[in-house]
């Protein structure tokens, strides 16, 4: 291809990131390194029969001057990424002085809100996104397996929870997992507690949103897999089983290494999304238990008061550990890619 064909085949394609990618992303870095301006105060004394005495009030006028000067704020370069709110520095330093040791360290800076959402989140992504990769997986072998007047009607009913809106799925497994619903009563009476509440642990509420995001993500998986399987060598297949491979030697000798490539893709869409987790959260109101870096942000956007600047701060943040989490598996992809060329 030429390069003014191939330049004028891009150009829309890099418009659109430059506008709705790039463009954004600037503009939140540079809301980070700002805070809004401060108020003007003004003293004034005031003298009466009793003696005078000075006042404090706020120069309107002189404060929206400075406002419309700089409307961006005033700039505080790295002073919100290094507060108390977000990478805590000066607390974390504290907390590795005094502390006993390393269990005893994770424990003070647990009590952080960027660190205490960052557990949560890790947590969640790297049991989420393995755990649906290998549902996905089983289902798309049970479903390749089955009878073809079967198929369809299989299929239908293991795309629901993709189908179902994320804060609507999260609302109904909330509903069901209270006290009063079903899974709640089922799990009293098997437990023989009749106080135990999913609600009230930090650990089962762990569970239960793990279990909602594999319940909800898996058939995405199922569907690439499945794809996958219908592009799967028949010769391949019937060497094995020549060859006497079992059920299982075939999965994990021929089918998986073929998988592989959507493996990856798999991954790397999941690790994006679970990493950004926040409608479970919302939808379970479980914010005392499990809060996320989306979740701080959302709740940094609202209320009377709009802290953009923190906000902005933990988004970048969320894009940073999303670029980290990444790039294991967009090198391992890279390597592969220059192996074969």
């Amino acid at each position: 291809m030429k390069h003014r064909t191939f330049f004028w085949f891009f150009l829309p394609t890099g418009l659109a990131m430059l506008l709705f990618i790039a463009f954004p992303i600037i503009s939140v870095i540079t809301q980070s390194m700002h805070t809004p301006h401060e108020a003007v105060l003004v003293v004034t004394e005031n003298c009466g029969p009793f003696g005078c005495k000075q006042e404090t009030s706020v120069d309107q006028d002189a404060t929206e001057a400075l406002r419309a000067a700089n409307p961006v704020g005033r700039f505080v370069g790295l002073d919100i990424y290094l507060d108390r709110g977000h990478l805590a520095v000066s607390e974390v330093a504290q907390a590795w002085r005094t502390s006993d040791g390393v269990g005893d360290f994770f424990k003070k800076i647990g009590n952080l809100p960027l660190y205490r959402a960052l557990a949560f989140t890790l947590t969640y992504t790297f049991t989420v996104t393995p755990l649906l990769i290998i549902l996905g997986l089983i289902i798309a072998l049970t479903v390749n397996s089955l009878h073809r007047h079967l198929k369809g009607l299989v299929i239908f009913f293991s795309l629901l929870p993709m189908i179902v809106t994320p804060l609507i799925g999260s609302l109904i497994l909330f509903w069901m997992v209270d006290s009063r619903g079903i899974l709640g009563s089922a799990l009293q009476w098997l437990a023989n507690d009749p106080n135990l509440s999913l609600k009230a642990s930090t650990g089962l509420t762990w569970i239960m949103l793990i279990v909602y995001g594999v319940w909800h993500s898996a058939p995405f998986a199922f569907v690439v897999f499945y794809a996958g399987l219908q592009t799967l060598p028949q010769d391949q297949l019937e060497s094995a089983q020549i060859d006497g491979a079992s059920r299982w030697q075939q999965v994990l000798y021929v089918i998986v290494p073929h998988l592989m490539p959507l493996v990856t893709f798999v991954a790397l869409i999941q690790l994006m999304d679970n990493f950004k987790v926040l409608e479970p959260i919302v939808g379970f109101n479980a914010e005392a238990h499990a809060t996320s870096l989306s979740w701080i942000i959302l709740n940094d956007l609202g209320g009377e008061t709009r802290q953009l600047s923190a906000a902005s701060a933990t988004s970048v943040l969320t894009i940073i550990g999303v670029a980290i989490l990444l790039s294991p598996v967009l090198v391992r992809t890279w390597r592969d890619f220059k192996g074969k060329t």
